[in-house]
């Protein structure tokens, strides 16, 4: 009899949890974007928002809730109904936050169930045009034959370029400076003025540089050659297979959120995302859409903390 008791009660579990995807959103739905407006997850969770509504028949908000790095919002989240109807827009700093603060409010796996990866973004490796490297293998070269007198830029401590500049050294043992800055402007800057010679960001900020030959690519970060510099080669490329590091953008909802729900957002996701329409407007922000299933999501964030962990512990970084 306790078996059939727990079968029952199993199956009665079930049906209020599909009753519940079927009944959502039963009101407004609240995308948190723990960041500034402007910012990469800014831009899609405001692309995504309208859409959703016009799908699901009810209003879709923005809500910018920053500070923190990210904390602030991502806590309020974690804080919220796992119903559905609040939703967390991260980017990668969601991946590293747990290495550099001991002190998160939240845990990153255990108080968020993923729902979608949304988009990624190629990190590139560029150069001053006046140093005398060509290629990551040069600069490599380079800075070990010069130990110390290479410097490189990033928007700040403990900001993502910052730590993918340190795990490239890491992996490649170069000896280069770190100059942080307060802000991606002066850190790009100062590169495309020699007074540093090195520096990794965005594809969507470098482009530009890069096609007018005042910056100077050596490599990007992604798994694969970017469509919009496809002369530039990946670091894999040259030997350097650990290296493939991404600006990604991704949703969570509040751990406790049912999988019915979880999948029924997730679909809605998908669809938008494979939108002709959607995927352009993405690509012209020089991102790639990603897409595929919550597992997707949460075992990207998995490697993401096991990774960044090993590059704090290894440098003793610290963030601004």
């Amino acid at each position: 009899m306790s078996r059939m008791r727990a079968l029952g009660a199993l199956v009665l579990a079930c049906a209020a949890s599909l009753a519940i995807a079927q009944e959502f959103p039963a009101r407004t739905v609240h995308l948190i974007v723990p960041f500034t407006p402007g910012t990469g997850a800014d831009l899609l969770a405001r692309l995504l928002a309208p859409r959703l509504a016009e799908r699901w028949k009810v209003a879709v908000v923005t809500e910018n809730k920053a500070g923190a790095t990210g904390n602030i919002g991502a806590d309020f989240v974690a804080r919220s109904a796992p119903d559905g109807h609040t939703l967390l827009f991260v980017a990668t700093s969601f991946g590293t936050a747990p290495a550099l603060s001991k002190s998160l409010p939240f845990d990153p796996v255990k108080s968020f169930a993923p729902v979608a990866l949304v988009a990624t973004s190629a990190l590139l490796v560029v150069a001053h045009p006046a140093l005398a490297a060509h290629s990551v293998p040069d600069l490599v070269q380079l800075a070990k034959r010069e130990p110390g007198k290479l410097h490189y830029s990033s928007p700040g401590s403990g900001g993502p370029q910052h730590l993918a500049m340190e795990l490239l050294k890491l992996e490649s043992g170069m000896d280069i400076v770190h100059v942080p800055y307060k802000g991606s402007a002066g850190a790009l800057a100062d590169v495309v003025a020699g007074h540093v010679q090195v520096t990794i960001a965005g594809l969507q900020t470098v482009q530009p540089h890069v096609r007018s030959g005042k910056l100077r690519a050596l490599g990007v970060m992604s798994a694969e050659r970017t469509s919009a510099l496809p002369d530039v080669p990946t670091l894999a490329e040259h030997g350097l297979r650990e290296l493939e590091v991404e600006t990604w953008y991704g949703i969570f909802a509040p751990a406790g959120t049912t999988a019915p729900v979880v999948a029924k957002i997730n679909a809605e996701l998908n669809l938008l995302l494979n939108d002709a329409a959607v995927r352009s407007a993405i690509e012209k922000q020089g991102m790639a859409v990603a897409g595929g299933p919550p597992e997707g999501l949460g075992e990207l964030l998995g490697r993401e903390l096991t990774r960044w962990a090993r590059v704090v512990n290894a440098t003793g970084i610290k963030a601004d």
